[in-house]
């Protein structure tokens, strides 16, 4: 139920953006690489400015065991575009195991609604941060953690918004892969999974076991970095809820001819 509930959440927070974006359009020139050969701190310098948005409340007039609510967000100057669709897209990801649209929008409205319909010991965290970032792309990195009362431990979901500078849209991997280049991404995806799993003891002991019970799965849900495309999985789609939300780095250089040039280092050998 799990997984199919994580690509529920995919499919609904994409729809969500397309609400606040308009598609995205074809990529940069090839003429140049938009990952610099650089470090995340050298790049960072170069990226857009952000400021942190900070609070943690509880239920108003609330006294005792009360439920709480945490965020702890970054905004964009001079970008609200990226900001509404950050604020909205957080609160998107709240709707775990809900299939229909929720009923907000924004994260003051999630509040609302959040203080109406929570029990004492409900609990919500909404997240954003800075994954990666140059002068022509910033990855921000969303999570959000909700703790339902009686629930044995909490439910996180995580999804990566990778934005273009230049154009103001967000790249969806269709947009960054060579045309009929998705299988390929996949095999290099599940390439790396078998590695993973060859350095995680918990399938180790019983790798029969542990593949039938977590099979590998595609995703769409990739970051840029300087090292490659990071793939990061929620809780129980891959791996159990012990091992978090695990992260498969796929190198720049098992990417050549699946990613368009302009998304490759030159140096990625």
């Amino acid at each position: 139920m799990m997984k199919r509930t994580s690509s529920a959440l995919r499919l609904a927070l994409m729809a969500a953006s397309a609400l606040v974006l308009s598609a995205c359009a074809s990529g940069p020139s090839s003429n140049i690489s938009l990952i610099p050969v650089q470090t995340a701190e050298q790049t960072s310098k170069d990226g857009l400015f952000t400021q942190a948005v900070k609070w943690e409340r509880k239920k108003p007039a609330c006294q005792g065991e009360c439920p709480t609510l945490k965020l702890d967000s970054i905004v964009f100057p001079g970008i609200p575009r990226l900001t509404e669709l950050i604020d909205h897209a957080l609160v998107v990801m709240t709707g775990i195991g809900n299939s229909q649209q929720p009923p907000y929008d924004t994260v003051a409205q999630y509040e609302d609604y959040f203080w109406k319909v929570a029990a004492p010991r409900d609990s919500a965290l909404l997240a954003a941060k800075t994954r990666y970032r140059n002068k022509h792309l910033t990855v921000v990195e969303l999570n959000t953690w909700q703790y339902l009362t009686g629930g044995a431990h909490g439910i996180s979901a995580t999804q990566f918004l990778n934005w273009d500078n230049a154009t103001g849209k967000v790249l969806g991997l269709d947009h960054v892969l060579e045309p009929g280049k998705q299988a390929a991404y996949v095999a290099a995806l599940q390439e790396v999974h078998s590695q993973w799993l060859a350095k995680n003891p918990d399938a180790q002991q019983d790798p029969a076991t542990y593949n039938r019970i977590w099979p590998f799965q595609p995703s769409n849900n990739f970051g840029f970095t300087d090292q490659g495309l990071m793939v990061k999985y929620d809780s129980y789609e891959i791996a159990p809820y012990s091992s978090g939300q695990p992260e498969l780095l796929i190198p720049y250089a098992s990417l050549r001819g699946i990613l368009r040039p302009e998304y490759i280092p030159a140096s990625s050998d």
